[in-house]
């Protein structure tokens, strides 16, 4: 999963990688994305990272600004 690997290295606890990793999961079907291997998947990982950890930390805000921000 793309969220994963690019938290790997960061200083986040394991609370608020629980929190991203449900923001993740709440965008992928928002935006009706099924294969995680696809490219635009870390593009919408590092979305929701930007906005997890800058703008609220609330995932079901996360996932709902990340699917305004990316969806067509």
């Amino acid at each position: 999963m793309p969220i994963n690997r690019l938290l790997t290295e960061s200083k986040l606890n394991a609370q608020d990688i629980k929190r991203l990793n449900e923001a993740f999961d709440l965008t992928l079907r928002g935006l009706h994305l099924v294969d995680r291997n696809d490219p635009i998947c870390e593009l919408v990982a590092r979305r929701i990272i930007d906005i997890g950890t800058d703008v609220t930390r609330d995932s079901k805000q996360i996932a709902a600004l990340a699917v305004k921000q990316l969806g067509t």
